[in-house]
């Protein structure tokens, strides 16, 4: 018996944002469906306007698998995760062998399917840089979202976050913001209209 997927499907149990007050609850999964399909936009973006030559479908599944390792860590809050180098490297460790724990419940012949996807490796860096601007415009439009509902306890992280993106300095992400991020501040009949 592998317990896999049924770990997976433990991922909408892991709620996000714990330090915050939130209007709206985000669990993991639904983070990881969006850090997906901004990472497979991003690829597409980079592809097109930036020169790469990245497989958008691959970027998409590592999104789907980057926070996985959270069903057994759960979701450690961005301003501890980042205190100090040595708290980082620690965490980093941890995820680590979460992440072990994880591809260890599949069967030896599905693994080498799923290591790439919860492991960087060697030539993959500039992908895993789309999945990490990815998670941090999926943070950035749940700080949008939040703030639209009135909630002003994202006021800080919306800027901070938006700040680390632009010292990304990824033309892609920057083209996302520009022509794509404007629209969710729009309401749903105001973006069937478009």
């Amino acid at each position: 018996m592998y317990s896999f997927f049924a770990m997976m499907a433990r991922m909408k149990n892991i709620e996000r944002w714990a330090l915050m007050r939130n209007s709206i609850r985000e669990n993991i999964s639904e983070h990881s469906l969006e850090v997906a399909m901004l990472a497979h936009g991003l690829a597409i973006i980079a592809n097109e306007k930036c020169g790469q030559e990245l497989d958008p479908n691959e970027v998409a599944l590592m999104g789907i698998y980057h926070d996985a390792n959270e069903i057994i860590t759960g979701d450690m809050p961005t301003p501890v995760k980042y205190f100090d180098d040595d708290i980082m490297e620690a965490y980093k460790r941890v995820e680590d062998v979460a992440s072990r724990t994880m591809v260890d419940k599949l069967p030896d012949y599905m693994r080498k399917y799923y290591e790439p996807v919860f492991f960087q490796k060697e030539g993959k860096e500039y992908e895993w840089r789309i999945v990490k601007a990815a998670d941090k415009l999926s943070a950035l439009i749940k700080c949008k979202q939040e703030l639209g509902s009135g909630n002003q306890e994202f006021k800080t992280a919306y800027e901070t976050t938006k700040e680390a993106l632009h010292k990304m300095q990824m033309k892609e992400v920057e083209i996302f913001i520009e022509e794509f991020l404007p629209a969710y501040d729009q309401t749903l009949d105001e973006l069937q209209a478009r």
